[in-house]
């Protein structure tokens, strides 16, 4: 008898468990490639933003328009000279630590960006001159000269709010554990392997957030990554590959959203960053024209991407309103880069270090690179290297050449500024041109359209009309989502980013 009560005990704890465990939805996203720090002021990976949107909301947002909205700030207003903006602050907001977000903790956030040594948040901040607070909610930014694109840097980690008590406490040591006040809270982290959050219980709109727990997990091989979204080890998985895109919309429980990216994807040459800088390459617009000319974006894109992708050959692509149609994609032209390698006295083949960050789709662009500039001239020596371990050799200057892409920003002062501008932190090519700094500043103190593509116009004619630039800009990717019809609620946005809030798994 007492055998039987105790199993029946042991069954309606299972049901109870079994009940549980039922009612704790899990999310499990597929990433690309492991994220580098999770420090909002440190942080350059696309896919750590990603990972932030989870964990790190912002004063402002987009809505899927490209609109700016707000998120942790209710309103702004600039004054009539363009110098001083005020920011409404979102009231009863907390930190995942407990700690009140309010007027001091949003000064603390933007002067954190803008002092802390290594910050890459510098340059996005970098015509504020100061922080004040007006009033528990309020503050107001005193700003060094107008500064068009402010309100869409804050719509990125430039405006993400951490907690001050924990990242005092923390120092550099953030990234292992940040605190926010996004929906969710970290977790815990193992390098390549998994990130974990779980649901803010306090977070200011959770009545929106539906899902429990996420789990992103790096995983490389984007072949992996769809199988595993088929057998249903993930329920969503971003940059599946351009030639996996018939694979998905056959298979009935699985959807494929898309949108053009608003960054690009292009090759960076190291210019002036170290030893290795000491090449033709860098030093000869000729040699750079030559390489561009042997180039051909059209194959690449059949090729590669089955003709899904957007050519390009600048910072925005051909369908954004400051595309520069006078500084038009050139056409290969194997002769004329075989004369002007000459001219540039360069014989036999030339030599470059190629490095490539891992992963199916970014090597094979490198392999069709390889093989169309070597009819020219230009032997690519392919290093295919862990992701996050190429943005430190970049910054060290241990390349000639990269492969390497960015994920855009609404601005489009946000694809161009931090790279090409003097001295810049994402600069690590040690580009540095007089005229092209005037034009990207002068850009940034103009509100009307028209006066700011005129000077980036001159930007566009210098760095890519004239090939004095280090960036050969490739192709512009449609940003893939796929995920199970077991997920409600996802919104594609031009960032490509994905949004936790409103989600549901069914």
């Amino acid at each position: 008898m007492k055998v039987g009560r105790s199993i029946a005990i042991a069954a309606a704890l299972a049901l109870s468990l079994a009940g549980a465990a039922q009612a704790q939805t899990h999310l499990r996203i597929g990433l690309a490639e492991d994220p580098d720090v999770l420090d909002p002021s440190l942080a350059r990976t696309y896919v750590g933003r990603i990972v932030f949107a989870s964990i790190c909301d912002k004063l402002f947002d987009i809505d899927e328009k490209l609109n700016i909205v707000p998120q942790l700030a209710l309103s702004h207003e600039a004054s009539a000279d363009g110098k001083t903006v005020t920011i409404k602050l979102r009231p009863g907001v907390k930190f995942h630590d407990g700690e009140p977000f309010d007027a001091e903790a949003a000064k603390y956030s933007l002067e954190r960006h803008m002092t802390m040594t290594g910050s890459f948040r510098k340059p996005e901040l970098g015509q504020v001159d100061k922080v004040e607070v007006v009033d528990p909610m309020t503050i107001r930014l005193l700003l060094k000269a107008p500064f068009s694109p402010l309100l869409a840097q804050l719509t990125d980690r430039a405006g993400m709010m951490v907690s001050p008590k924990a990242a005092k406490e923390a120092g550099d040591k953030f990234g292992n554990k940040p605190v926010c006040a996004g929906p969710y809270k970290f977790v815990e982290r193992v390098q390549q392997d998994r990130i974990v959050v779980e649901k803010f219980a306090d977070y200011w709109d959770k009545a929106n957030v539906h899902i429990d727990k996420i789990t992103y997990l790096p995983i490389v091989d984007s072949t992996v990554r769809l199988a595993n979204l088929r057998s249903g080890g993930l329920d969503l998985i971003e940059r599946p590959l351009a030639t996996d895109i018939k694979t998905i919309r056959d298979t009935p429980k699985l959807k494929l959203v898309s949108a053009v990216e608003i960054g690009y994807q292009g090759l960076t040459i190291n210019l002036s960053n170290g030893p290795k800088a000491d090449t033709p390459l860098a030093k000869s617009a000729k040699v750079r024209k030559a390489f561009e000319l042997a180039l051909d974006r059209d194959a690449l894109n059949q090729v590669v991407f089955n003709g899904e992708f957007v050519p390009g050959n600048q910072w925005v692509s051909p369908q954004h309103p400051y595309y520069q149609q006078s500084v038009p994609i050139p056409k290969r032209d194997v002769a004329k880069a075989k004369a002007l390698l000459k001219e540039a006295g360069v014989n036999g083949p030339l030599a470059i270090d190629f490095m490539v960050p891992n992963n199916p789709e970014t090597r094979q662009v490198a392999e069709l690179i390889q093989s169309m500039v070597a009819e020219v001239g230009f032997d690519m020596k392919i290093r295919v290297t862990e992701f996050a371990t190429s943005l430190k050799q970049s910054e060290l200057g241990e390349y000639q050449a990269y492969l390497i892409g960015w994920s855009g920003r609404t601005d489009p002062d946000g694809n161009i500024y931090a790279f090409a501008a003097c001295k810049a932190p994402q600069n690590v090519s040690g580009y540095c041109d007089p005229g092209t700094d005037e034009a990207l500043n002068k850009a940034r103190t103009l509100s009307e359209p028209e006066g700011r593509k005129h000077m980036y116009e001159i930007v566009a004619k210098r760095m890519v009309g004239e090939n004095e630039g280090h960036i050969i800009y490739l192709y512009h990717r449609r940003v893939l989502i796929a995920h199970t019809e077991r997920l409600e609620g996802y919104k594609p946005m031009p960032d490509g980013l994905v949004r936790v809030v409103g989600l549901r798994l069914k």
